[in-house]
């Protein structure tokens, strides 16, 4: 992994997702390894990015006011970091993120999150199609069991894992905590 122009993208990572109307989440090491990458992501001095949903959907835990708004705890950007706001789920979409990436002389965007299967993905899946170098630290990442529409649900770790080998396949680099702390 190329790390010359790497710009760390921190998505979600909101108090809204510890508790209702969220599902049960698979993922009890996803703050404890996403901190551990901003920990050496600062500690390196490297640009970093954090991604808040600011949702407009009337009720929404993630909605501006709500508690579960703010971050979760050490995810709250330092002096110097950047701060997206979204309000759907690519941070590409309605931002100026594509810009901020441009102006930081990026070429290899790192990204982790909540949840895998949908901000992560949309995130990663438009940055790719975008032309943009994009990394998944994929046990920094976490989602939720879901519906499967026939009556039954879907583990989260099963959903993590389609959606880590599918963004894998095409359109990303798949690494570990453990693996890029190693790169830094």
């Amino acid at each position: 992994m190329d790390m010359d122009g790497a710009v760390l993208l921190l998505v979600d990572f909101q108090q809204a997702f510890d508790g209702p109307p969220w599902p049960q989440r698979w993922n009890r090491d996803v703050d404890q390894n996403a901190l551990a990458v901003l920990e050496a992501w600062r500690k390196a001095d490297r640009p970093i990015i954090h991604v808040r949903h600011d949702s407009v959907e009337t009720g929404s835990t993630l909605r501006a006011g709500e508690p579960g708004h703010a971050m979760r705890p050490g995810f709250t950007p330092l002096p110097g970091e950047q701060l997206v706001t979204k309000s759907v789920n690519s941070a590409f979409i309605g931002t100026d993120l594509d810009l901020r990436l441009r102006r930081l002389g990026a070429k290899t965007v790192v990204t982790c999150g909540i949840s895998t299967d949908m901000c992560v993905s949309t995130t990663i899946r438009t940055g790719a199609n975008m032309g943009w170098s994009m990394v998944l630290v994929e046990d920094a990442c976490d989602c939720f069991d879901l519906p499967d529409g026939q009556g039954g649900t879907i583990p989260a770790k099963d959903l993590h894992r389609a959606h880590v080998a599918t963004l894998g396949f095409e359109f990303c680099e798949v690494t570990t905590t453990k693996a890029l702390l190693q790169t830094l």
